[in-house]
């Protein structure tokens, strides 16, 4: 039938042509009508992009890790509308196709040698002891298909590391994924920036339309300092969570700052400073303290090692911290944070004695995932490498800071032997200020490690995958 179709469209009757085309055109209006009667405007705009993004994937690995960096910075939460036993999120079904095409590429020879660091070993022992640690909490604890969910999400999300080392082989690699990462952050920063200054309503109002994709809706979505709605809002964006939304902008600053003095970045001078200025405003509209301290890290790190005009950045934020009338507020609650003044910082040392009892009982091998063995205790404390150990043990945090410190050691080898190279120079030491910022910030949160928020993790691994990759290309120049 299609070929006789064909033959209508080629005939050589310029009317029968016409008109076969014509019928065509209207088969295709009448199926796109009925395709967005069915589903609704949004749901069929939604599963168009989908689809093709899907196909696209299949092209290979980096477009999949394209795609799935701007999920993170625009809709890290969205979930599948209907139900296929669990409820799938994008960042599930993006992460997983990422995985297949590599192995397919791997098994078909498409790579004729797979890219292994020596800090693969380690990372491979984390997820050995990750899984050890999940299996042994479930003496004490039931397991549910969403633990199991969120659980292998964090294990994928670990695994990434080994795609993109592998993925990343030369300088136009390194290069791309830089710019989808940069380009993820400002993404994000803008989403927060923007649902921080136009009206609530409107706010509202567009979390209420993700609510068919899973979002927290109303105006119980909105945040404010120790949730009193008589204290400044916080910026959320679509993260949700104001501190994890200025994790977020800790590690994309910590990648982009080292471009402004770069001789060859990656992305016009101008939108560098516009994207990192977008992220210092996004920050600062979270009130979020452990990742303004993060970033003011960061950019400190580079300063000292490589990129000076970076320290003119750093005061000029202090000096706008502290002056400027519109931020005293901000000053205040830093300030209140650092005496623990205010609430949050008072529940957080709470936490922090809990969790150094939990782990005082468990200290080796943590209590897992789920649960804790003993009524009255309980797993969830405001510090990535507290939570580490309480559900892996100091040994798992111990081979994790292990895995921290072998990342620092391959930048540092692959940047001393670097020729002129400015460009994979940038992207190198921005990998160790993200990650460095990235440290600090864990120090009073718990968005690396959390099953709440994979799309920190996965983004987390990426950018150490990345940091590696442009190291061993450094040590294989000649």
């Amino acid at each position: 039938m299609i070929y006789r179709f064909e033959t209508f469209l080629n005939h050589p009757n310029r009317t029968v042509a016409v008109l076969a085309l014509v019928a065509l055109i209207l088969a295709g209006v009448i199926i796109g009508g009925l395709y967005v009667a069915l589903l609704g405007p949004m749901l069929a705009i939604a599963s168009a992009i989908a689809l093709i993004g899907a196909l696209v994937m299949l092209t290979s690995v980096e477009w999949g890790l394209y795609i799935l960096l701007f999920l993170i910075g625009t809709l890290p939460f969205a979930a599948m509308p209907f139900k296929l036993v669990l409820r799938p999120t994008f960042l599930d079904l993006v992460l997983l196709t990422v995985f297949f095409v590599w192995f397919v590429e791997i098994a078909t020879a498409r790579k004729q040698d797979l890219q292994f660091s020596r800090l693969g070993f380690l990372v491979l022992v984390f997820i050995v002891l990750a899984i050890f640690s999940f299996v042994a909490g479930l003496g004490h604890s039931s397991l549910t298909p969403t633990v199991l969910r969120r659980f292998t999400e964090m294990l994928l999300s670990i695994g990434l590391f080994f795609v993109v080392v592998d993925v990343l082989r030369d300088e136009r690699s390194l290069r791309n994924l830089t710019r989808a990462l940069i380009i993820s952050g400002f993404l994000a920063a803008t989403i927060g920036v923007a649902f921080y200054f136009i009206p609530k309503a409107w706010t509202v109002a567009i979390l209420d339309k993700l609510a068919r994709f899973q979002y927290p809706g109303g105006y119980g979505a909105l945040r404010y300092i120790n949730d009193d709605p008589h204290n400044p809002m916080r910026a959320i964006g679509t993260a949700i969570d104001p501190n994890v939304l200025g994790g977020m902008m800790v590690l994309s600053a910590g990648l982009l700052a080292p471009q402004l003095s770069s001789s060859k970045p990656v992305f016009p001078r101008w939108f560098n400073y516009l994207a990192l200025g977008m992220e210092f405003l996004c920050v600062f509209l979270t009130y979020s303290r452990g990742s303004m301290l993060g970033m003011l890290v960061a950019l400190t790190v580079l300063a000292a090692v490589k990129y000076r005009r970076l320290i003119w950045v750093g005061l000029l934020v202090i000096v706008s911290l502290w002056f400027l009338p519109w931020t005293q507020a901000y000053m205040h609650h830093l300030i209140a944070g650092f005496h623990g003044q205010d609430r949050a910082t008072q529940m957080r040392f709470g936490e922090y004695r809990d969790a150094i009892r939990l782990i005082s009982q468990y200290p080796w091998i943590g209590v897992g995932f789920i649960d804790t063995p003993e009524i009255g205790s309980y797993i969830g404390v405001s510090s990535v490498y507290l939570l580490m150990a309480e559900e892996m043990g100091l040994v798992g945090l111990s081979v994790f800071l292990a895995i921290i410190a072998g990342f620092f050691v391959a930048v540092t080898r692959g940047w001393r032997r670097l020729h002129h190279n400015p460009e994979r120079e940038a992207i190198l030491l921005g990998t160790a200020g993200a990650v460095a910022g990235g440290m600090v910030g864990g120090l009073f949160d718990h968005y690396l490690f959390n099953l709440v928020y994979p799309h920190m993790a996965m983004l987390f691994w990426i950018l150490i995958g990345l940091g590696v990759a442009a190291a061993r290309l450094s040590e294989e120049e000649p």
